[in-house]
């Protein structure tokens, strides 16, 4: 892998998402940039987040960034450093298992948090042997054929929302995944929050739009267990 990981740290602005004052630290990792969030105290581990959409960010080495700012990964990636956890916000240029192998090295274990589309990534970065994934309003049909067998899932979470409207990512399509993943599997539902606009937007349950405390809680909590 060499060269694979080019690390450039340069200290940003705040991002003015209102969840922390400290600034986002833009990481170069193959040729692209990441955005990483750090706990001044003690690490329990890490967790990379993979926007939905389109996944493109537009990260730039100062750490600001152009898109995806209302993506619930995005608006909520400062909130897990108060659950001592670090994180890294891919953009879309970001090899997912270089990401897994950079982190290993700055906050083990690595957790991938992947949401939407962004569930489609996540294949792409088993083969670094992530700790565990979770799958936010997920693919989940799309994930199983990508992933091909469930034994290649480390622990993993899916969160949903019961009203989500998404055609792509719908509430029946939750224990059929379970039931493929088996005794690796586990599933948090979310209820309730606003439900605003594209029902596979972020402003609506499909975001978890008046739900991101919840959210990060139930992740952190996740990323932190054995």
């Amino acid at each position: 892998m060499r060269k694979i990981l080019q690390i450039a740290i340069l200290i940003a602005g705040a991002t003015g998402c209102g969840l922390s004052a400290r600034a986002d630290t833009a990481v170069q990792i193959g040729g692209a940039y990441a955005l990483m969030n750090k706990p001044a105290a003690a690490v329990a581990g890490s967790v990379i987040l993979v926007p939905g959409g389109d996944g493109v960010l537009g990260v730039q080495p100062d750490g600001s960034f152009s898109s995806l700012k209302g993506n619930q990964l995005v608006r909520t990636r400062k909130a897990y450093s108060a659950q001592g956890l670090a994180s890294l916000t891919i953009d879309s240029g970001v090899n997912l298992a270089a990401a897994v192998k950079f982190m290993q090295t700055v906050a083990a274990p690595v957790t991938i948090v992947a949401t939407s589309r962004g569930s489609l990534r996540v294949a792409g970065g088993l083969s670094a042997k992530p700790s565990a994934i979770v799958l936010t309003s997920a693919f989940l049909d799309d994930v199983k054929g990508a992933v091909g067998t469930p034994s290649a899932l480390p622990r993993t979470l899916v969160v949903h929302h019961r009203q989500d409207g998404c055609k792509k990512t719908p509430p029946t399509a939750v224990d059929p995944f379970k039931a493929w993943g088996g005794a690796k599997v586990s599933v948090s539902w979310i209820t309730g929050g606003t439900d605003q606009g594209d029902p596979c937007q972020a402003r609506g349950y499909h975001g978890f739009a008046g739900q991101d405390a919840a959210v990060v809680s139930i992740v952190s909590t996740f990323a932190k267990s054995r």
